[in-house]
């Protein structure tokens, strides 16, 4: 996967001025667009969307300053149809347009090439097992939520905080098979992992597919395949948020897995009233790499 991650690296500065074609790449590489986008953001920082345009725009800064060709013709060679979009792009990595630039000879921020090293120190343990699963069924309440790496979300807070007590005694006698409990789902999450992106989150529980979703409820549906199960305890949701992470830093370059599209789930095993701290199953559909 470091090896994958740097030619995808050195084909973005190859062809920056034109689309990638990460699917093909990822094809190539023997792995898929989605593992590649996620393990990239994961390791990177940010998403490789936002990493190409910084990386074009740090180009394009050095053509702007130099003042040898006009807006339009630095635009155009760095893959933007109008100055007004390539003003846009511009502002939004320097902070300034290109025309004060060009006079003032900055503000600019540059964007260095990156290159992957693998440095497996093992500071996050990482307390794992791989079990298959057949197809079960997801249900309780969804609703749509930005994405936020650190700390609480308060967004799906509110949406808990807003279920009446009664509802989750329902939702717990409901579940049926592993992962059991209530869990904490996250999908239709962006491949790129961008902080602000929108995905659906859903508070309920796992159900044996044949069960038919009880009026009222959101359902996901969950194809038969392999988890990668992880256990977390400490200070929630810093102690699940590190392992996570953790998974594509430590664990995921050690061992011949890598993600499959689906839902992420936390299982929350024991909590202290106040939720400062937590036992917790992080499951993570994954796939032979």
């Amino acid at each position: 996967m470091i090896s994958a991650l740097n030619r995808l690296v050195d084909l973005v500065e190859k062809y920056l001025a034109e689309e990638l074609d990460v699917r093909g790449l990822a094809a190539e590489l023997g792995t898929t667009e989605y593992h590649l986008r996620r393990m990239f953001s994961s390791l990177a920082g940010m998403p490789l969307s936002e990493y190409v345009r910084r990386r074009r725009m740090t180009v394009a800064a050095a053509d702007v300053v130099r003042g040898e060709d006009d807006l339009l013709s630095i635009a155009v060679r760095h893959g933007y149809s109008s100055t007004e979009a390539f003003g846009r792009a511009f502002r939004a990595v320097h902070g300034a347009g290109p025309s004060d630039v060009r006079r003032d000879g900055g503000p600019l921020r540059t964007q260095p090439r990156l290159r992957f090293h693998l440095t497996v120190e093992g500071s996050i343990p990482m307390d794992t097992r791989l079990t298959d699963r057949p197809a079960f069924r997801l249900v309780g309440h969804a609703t749509r939520v930005p994405l936020i790496h650190h700390g609480v979300n308060p967004h799906i807070q509110q949406h808990i905080a807003a279920l009446p007590q009664e509802e989750h005694v329902r939702l717990k006698a409901l579940g049926d098979t592993e992962p059991g409990g209530l869990l904490q789902v996250c999908d239709d999450v962006d491949a790129d992992g961008t902080e602000g992106s929108e995905l659906t989150y859903l508070h309920g529980v796992a159900v044996s597919r044949p069960a038919p979703a009880p009026d009222g409820l959101d359902a996901i549906e969950v194809p038969a395949g392999k988890w990668a199960v992880f256990r977390t305890a400490g200070p929630h949701p810093q102690a699940l948020q590190t392992t996570w992470a953790a998974t594509a830093t430590e664990w995921f370059p050690s061992n011949p897995w890598r993600l499959r599209p689906g839902p992420s789930i936390v299982a929350v095993l024991e909590r202290a009233d106040d939720f400062s701290t937590a036992t917790c199953e992080l499951w993570l559909p994954v796939e032979e790499a």
